[in-house]
């Protein structure tokens, strides 16, 4: 079968050459050359609307593009595409460029002036191992069709304003609504995602740390499945194993959990660390959890702006949901969203500890009532960013796939 390759590059004389050559290789079929960043994006997500077969094995992009730069691009390419190899054509073939480039994610890298063996041997390599990820989601039931599943991101203004209640409810939320769902803890030096769903559990996401392609099938090695049917990736029991996850290796997780399942949830705890600031920047929703008192708000302001000037998040692009929220508190929603410059979730979270007590100190948070103010709340919100359905309820029995009732909208 022959090798479909999409050339992409703003210099048209750059781009010209780049065709012919590919055009010579053994096998290669060549696709009409896109010419920059929004075109190449717009042109993959249409081709894996239709099927991830549709997309071409491998993706060439000259480091003349734009107008989004080339390293930012493939790293875009390669969390939404993960089926499609990229290979970064540049005139730098430095050891701290190739490092960048691995690290955005791609996997490959030819130097200028092109080279007809340089390129036919990176290229052949590339497509092999697209064809390899192809057959092992070929294999997947879980597997989404187009682009790639929701991420959502969660973390605390500070420890104890609620993050991973949020991010465990959430993803019981979208797992209920029939979404195949990951929730994974970045908390990593002090998760407790296993201490809420009463897990013991061997693998943790440390163990993926150091592996460079993670197959569906490393990764179903590694995830833990709860009887509600959520996929678990833990944080490792040892905390100081946290170090072991780069963001590198944050990066890669994220995107092959990205093309297995249909909603990532991602607890980021509240202490930024590289991983977790790669899954901020990378997530299709990016919340922070606050409390309306004045430490916490301040705290989200301080999180808002240091996400800001290390360029992981703009304020604008972040969503704050106020829980334990009152009627009566001198701090609401609106105040907070004027302190803090974000967005701000529609739905804000009761204050209603009694009715969480019993299952958070018996490590069953999924046991939670689904008459539970709290839950209801955060189901809604779930709804609002898209994991779940608009009116969904859980039962009063529980959370799993089968216990979800829904509520005719008044018109």
């Amino acid at each position: 079968m022959p090798t479909r390759i999409l050339p992409a590059g703003a210099d048209p004389d750059a781009v010209r050459s780049l065709t012919t050559l590919l055009s010579q290789l053994p096998d290669a079929e060549p696709q009409p050359p896109v010419t920059d960043s929004t075109q190449l994006v717009d042109t993959l997500a249409r081709l894996a609307a239709e099927s991830v077969e549709e997309l071409p094995e491998v993706v060439v992009v000259h480091e003349r593009i734009g107008p989004v730069p080339a390293l930012e691009l493939i790293r875009e390419v390669a969390l939404r595409f993960p089926a499609a190899g990229v290979v970064l054509v540049t005139s730098d073939a430095s050891p701290g460029l190739f490092a960048a480039a691995m690290d955005s994610g791609a996997r490959g890298l030819v130097g200028l002036p092109l080279s007809y063996e340089e390129l036919a041997g990176r290229v052949q390599a590339v497509a092999q191992w697209s064809a390899g990820v192809r057959r092992h989601l070929g294999h997947g039931a879980e597997t989404p069709a187009g682009p790639g599943g929701t991420v959502v991101t969660v973390s605390g203004a500070k420890g104890g304003t609620g993050a991973t209640l949020t991010a465990v409810q959430l993803a019981l939320a979208a797992q209920a609504a029939g979404r195949a769902t990951a929730l994974v803890d970045l908390d990593l030096q002090s998760g407790d995602i296993a201490s809420y769903l009463d897990v013991q559990f061997r693998r943790s996401v440390a163990d993926l740390a150091a592996i460079t392609d993670i197959s569906p099938r490393v990764l179903a090695d590694a995830v833990f499945r709860h009887d509600t049917g959520l996929a678990l990736l833990l944080a490792p029991a040892e905390g100081e194993r946290g170090e072991e996850v780069t963001e590198r290796a944050a990066r890669q997780l994220v995107g092959a959990l990205r093309s297995r399942y249909e909603a990532v949830v991602v607890d980021c705890g509240a202490q930024l660390s590289g991983a977790g600031a790669a899954a901020v920047e990378t997530a299709d929703t990016a919340l922070l959890v606050t409390t309306p008192d004045v430490i916490a708000v301040r705290a989200a302001k301080r999180t808002v702006r240091m996400w800001d000037r290390l360029q992981i998040r703009k304020a604008e692009e972040t969503t704050v949901v106020v829980n334990r929220h009152t009627r009566g508190a001198e701090i609401q929603p609106a105040l907070v969203r004027r302190i803090t410059g974000t967005a701000l979730a529609r739905t804000a979270v009761p204050a209603a500890y009694k009715e969480l007590q019993g299952v958070v100190d018996a490590g069953r948070l999924h046991d939670l009532d689904g008459r539970s103010t709290v839950k209801q709340a955060l189901w809604a919100l779930a709804a609002e960013l898209g994991l779940a359905e608009a009116g969904q309820q859980p039962s009063h029995r529980g959370t799993g796939r089968a216990a979800v009732t829904f509520r005719r909208r008044k018109e």
